[in-house]
């Protein structure tokens, strides 16, 4: 069985689609002036932006997503950058499917 945090941050849309966007940054964000969008994450203004949501809003998103393991944020500055955590994400495909 997953742990509720993984079930909350799957059964959202929008949290769906901040992890499909940043399976492949550069692809759905700009370059961005400080970090790089692959090594170091996105940061939280674009994935706001581009979910169409207040800083508030999709800061509540993100969180959701880092409770429960899926996502990494990283401060630099006053930015907080967010990636895909992969060997997490791989571990709860593997438990979805066993449970299948």
């Amino acid at each position: 069985m997953l742990d509720v945090d993984v079930l909350k941050a799957l059964g959202n849309d929008k949290r769906l689609a901040v992890l499909e966007w940043l399976a492949d940054p550069t692809a759905h964000f700009p370059p961005q002036r400080d970090g790089d969008l692959v090594d170091d994450g996105v940061c939280s203004v674009f994935i706001a932006d581009k979910l169409g949501v207040s800083a508030p809003t999709a800061s509540e998103h993100l969180r959701v997503l880092t409770a429960a393991g899926l996502l990494r944020a990283t401060k630099a500055k006053q930015w907080t950058f967010y990636r895909r955590d992969e060997q997490r994400i791989a571990a709860v495909k593997r438990r979805i499917h066993d449970d299948l």
